[in-house]
């Protein structure tokens, strides 16, 4: 203990330093450090500097936490500022202050204010010694995966490091972004296939094995809630490459759409695929070379991003685009355009018939709590999270691209038959990526809804037909789009 002073001495030397301070200064109108209590009581800070200054010293300081506390003894006023040990260092008395008990963590103590991040949520050092945690749901849920594996559901869940910190509500909020279509366009008439009611569809059908190249690798929505967008523009994508033979192979750019169509739409924040479809067939898009995706990450605007492509009529339904391509380094700005969609039958094998021969389709789903942490198998929802609150236990609604089917036998030997489809809004490893992908997808299979009243029920096919206008090929009337809604 340092005692340099006399009380009375110090208090002399206090009115005297006051009085040659008419002017108020900053650091007089700052409000006091400890108004709530000492933070870090027992932290050496006068004594590690060896610091007591007499009077009023304003370069008597010693770094305290996120700021600077004082050793002199103006620290010593109404609103202090004083370290924490100035007054037992210093003048030899208990400080006058309430003292609050800092947090251990990892055998470490840590001073009272002092924050660190479990997961999504953030843990604060309170007055009284304990940690303060937030009790968000968080994306990725150590216990609901556990609870997964540990369950018989014919599917396995695993954590992904890049939805590690983010709450249950970013997921659904910022990693979906479908909005169901209205009634009038679910209940649209459906127009039957002429189809074979004896014909036998293979148990297993992938359009990547029968179209080699021409089903295009989708783009990562990042978080923007836009799968309204990347699924429209990727089952677009893939129509035109299969139905031109590989003669136009263009990726559509979700940006177009999330940016310029904005009627009744969201952008990043959601929007339906109903207009999407109505967007491609008045306005079309150009390619994702031309029109890059930008809205990464979480945009304020709905849109992300000001339309950078415009187009003009050139008569009998075609576009023309008005602007030069967003990306100085594409000069092809062409316009891709589909005609309306119209309803096909609700028949799974119908669907599946349409798939096998006119390529990829467009699904809507419900998405639970348990999606994002979907690894292998056939995903349905699981109830492992039925004893939680209520706020973990979230559902929203997300639209894939299915590219097959197939079946497989679960362990009581009963055929369980699902859907291969690819969800933009997950970014795991996967068995059959294309080389090029990387980790920016996931093909992941779905239980087909027949099998079970309780998932997955496939209803109400939208299909729309793509013009193909570049000759050689000539005009052509190409299906495009059709949209399963998949419930659970």
């Amino acid at each position: 203990m340092r005692l340099l002073w006399t009380l009375p001495t110090l208090w002399l030397l206090a009115a005297e330093d006051l009085s040659a301070h008419r002017a108020r200064t900053r650091r007089e109108l700052a409000p006091g450090l400890h108004e709530r209590g000492i933070r870090d009581a027992g932290g050496s800070y006068c004594e590690r500097n060896d610091a007591c200054c007499a009077g009023r010293d304003d370069a008597c300081t010693v770094p305290y936490l996120d700021t600077i506390c004082y050793c002199d003894l103006f620290c010593n006023r109404t609103v202090s500022d004083c370290c924490p040990d100035f007054w037992e260092y210093c003048l030899g008395i208990p400080p006058p202050v309430v003292v609050l008990k800092g947090c251990d963590r990892g055998g470490q103590k840590y001073p009272t204010g002092a924050t660190y991040r479990e997961n999504c949520n953030l843990c604060t050092c309170s007055g009284n010694g304990k940690w303060d945690c937030e009790q968000h749901a968080c994306l990725i849920d150590g216990e609901m995966i556990d609870a997964i594996n540990r369950g018989n559901y014919g599917w396995r869940a695993a954590n992904y490091s890049h939805f590690w910190g983010m709450t249950l509500d970013e997921g659904i909020r910022y990693r979906l972004g479908t909005i169901k279509p209205p009634p009038l366009v679910m209940h649209m008439n459906e127009l039957q296939m002429n189809m074979d009611t004896n014909e036998q569809l293979p148990s297993h059908f992938n359009a990547a094995d029968k179209w080699p190249g021409l089903v295009l690798e989708p783009l990562d929505q990042g978080n923007c809630a836009g799968s309204w967008a990347f699924s429209t523009a990727a089952v677009a994508s893939d129509r035109i490459s299969i139905h031109s033979m590989g003669h136009m192979t263009p990726a559509l750019s979700p940006q177009n759409l999330i940016s310029c169509d904005t009627r009744n739409q969201q952008g990043c924040s959601g929007g339906r695929i109903d207009r999407a479809w109505w967007y491609l067939r008045r306005r079309g898009v150009v390619t994702d070379s031309c029109y890059p995706f930008t809205s990464r990450e979480k945009d304020s605007s709905p849109a992300g991003r000001p339309c950078m492509m415009q187009s003009r009529s050139t008569g009998r339904g075609k576009r023309q685009a008005t602007q030069r391509c967003p990306n100085p380094q594409t000069h092809s700005n062409e316009i891709y355009q589909s005609t309306p969609a119209y309803r096909l039958s609700s028949s799974e094998k119908e669907i599946m018939k349409e798939l096998m021969e006119n390529g990829p389709v467009q699904a809507i789903m419900e998405v639970h709590e348990d999606f994002f942490v979907y690894k292998s198998g056939v995903y349905r929802h699981t109830p492992v999270m039925a004893g939680k609150p209520e706020h973990h236990r979230r559902h929203g609604t997300h639209s894939v691209k299915i590219t097959g089917w197939g079946e497989v036998r679960t362990p009581q030997g009963q055929t369980q038959k699902y859907w291969v489809s690819i969800a933009l809004a997950m970014k795991p490893l996967c068995n059959r990526c294309p080389p090029a992908l990387g980790a920016a997808w996931v093909r992941w299979r779905v239980m087909r809804g027949l099998a079970s009243r309780r998932c997955c029920l496939v209803s109400r096919v939208l299909v729309t037909l793509q013009r193909c206008h570049q000759p050689p090929l000539g005009p052509c009337a190409l299906s495009v789009g059709p949209v399963l809604e998949l419930r659970s």
